[in-house]
């Protein structure tokens, strides 16, 4: 039961970095998208194919989207915590 609560304790101390590492995929994806975009307006490579480039966007945003949820059960965890203590 002790590594159970020292667990909890750990996810609930990564929080911000999970919210952080989320930012940085979204922001990613989005830069992706437009690299796409562009690409595909051009007629032309940006380094990548268009769809290359969507496709690297759709994984950025789900992997964004995983440590978005990782960071909600780090609060969830958090506020758990907080509502036993007091």
């Amino acid at each position: 039961m002790e590594r159970y609560a020292t667990s909890r304790k750990l996810i609930a101390g990564k929080a911000t970095m999970w919210a952080m590492l989320g930012g940085v995929c979204w922001i990613l994806g989005v830069v992706f998208a437009i690299l796409g975009i562009i690409a595909d307006a051009i007629n032309g490579t940006l380094g990548l194919e268009p769809i290359s480039w969507f496709l690297l966007a759709i994984a950025t945003l789900v992997i964004s989207a995983i440590w978005y949820l990782s960071w909600a059960v780090a609060v969830y965890l958090r506020t758990t915590e907080a509502k036993k203590e007091g």
